[in-house]
């Protein structure tokens, strides 16, 4: 009777088993292919790259399955705060990462990029929002014909105005010109993060020019020529880049008279500022 127990007891376990590895190996096999992603590449290992950091937070972007600079800087942001190497590439290390950070609905991601729509699941609307808002894509259309459309911007990325970016160069470059580039990239950032914040103006003028905001402004450097330098820096951070990990204040500590700001929680510091929430 024992033996009876014991062998039933063995042949379960080794169901079990079986039914746990035939899961892990689909679960393995869904999650990526074999293959480096990086800038340029198309097809679905960039969709699951985009919907995974999205997922996180790092991408902001529509999930259509190209990998541009706003995936780019989104995977790099996302390698700097998992204490990986930054290369901006989805190797084997990056996409493990990724697959234990994340989740991924294959399924629902896939049905929203095929019927062409502007996919936001991933972006933070509820899964039974996405749902119940599953229009067919013609009536999307007609409904948008239907009412009337705000003029778009020509030749401005992201929605900003030209004004913008030159505001944005000329407060980089009257703040950060001395500093390396990712400093300059970063102090845009702080600008960028501003702007999308709750706290501060909801523009780029509002922030720069809110009073004692930024020390260019108090002591005119605000309206120095900016360089190509300046003006690259806020384009790569319009793009996506932020170094700052979502900062919205940075000082210099050299030269900070303010108790205030040491108070603040420090991120990071690149170059002689130091970048804090």
């Amino acid at each position: 009777m024992y033996y009876k127990h014991l062998v039933k007891y063995l042949l379960m376990l080794t169901l079990l088993v079986g039914i746990a590895a035939s899961t892990s190996n689909e679960e393995k096999a869904s999650a990526f292919s074999n293959q480096v992603i990086q800038i340029g590449a198309v097809g679905d290992d960039v969709i699951e790259l985009q919907a995974r950091l999205q997922y996180l937070g790092f991408y902001h972007g529509k999930i259509d399955g190209v990998f541009g600079w706003g995936t780019y800087w989104a995977l790099r942001n996302f390698q700097s705060e998992f204490g990986m190497p930054i290369d901006g590439l989805a190797g084997a290390a990056t996409k493990q990462k990724l697959v234990n950070a994340s989740k991924y609905d294959k399924a629902l991601v896939k049905k929203n990029v095929d019927q062409g729509k502007s996919f936001t699941y991933y972006g933070g609307t509820p899964k039974e929002q996405q749902v119940k808002n599953d229009q067919p894509k013609q009536q999307q259309t007609a409904q948008k014909q239907a009412s009337p459309s705000k003029p778009s911007a020509v030749n401005m990325p992201n929605g900003y105005s030209q004004n913008d970016i030159q505001l944005m160069a000329n407060a980089v470059y009257g703040e950060a010109r001395g500093e390396p580039y990712v400093g300059q990239v970063a102090v845009a950032a702080v600008i960028l993060n501003r702007v999308n914040s709750p706290s501060f103006p909801n523009t780029i003028s509002g922030v720069i020019f809110e009073p004692r905001a930024f020390t260019a402004v108090a002591d005119g450097q605000i309206w120095l020529t900016p360089n190509e330098t300046a003006k690259k820096a806020v384009i790569d951070a319009i793009n996506g880049w932020d170094p700052t990990g979502n900062a919205i204040y940075y000082f210099n500590p050299n030269t900070a008279t303010s108790a205030w700001i040491w108070s603040r929680p420090q991120v990071k510091q690149i170059g002689k500022h130091i970048f804090c929430m």
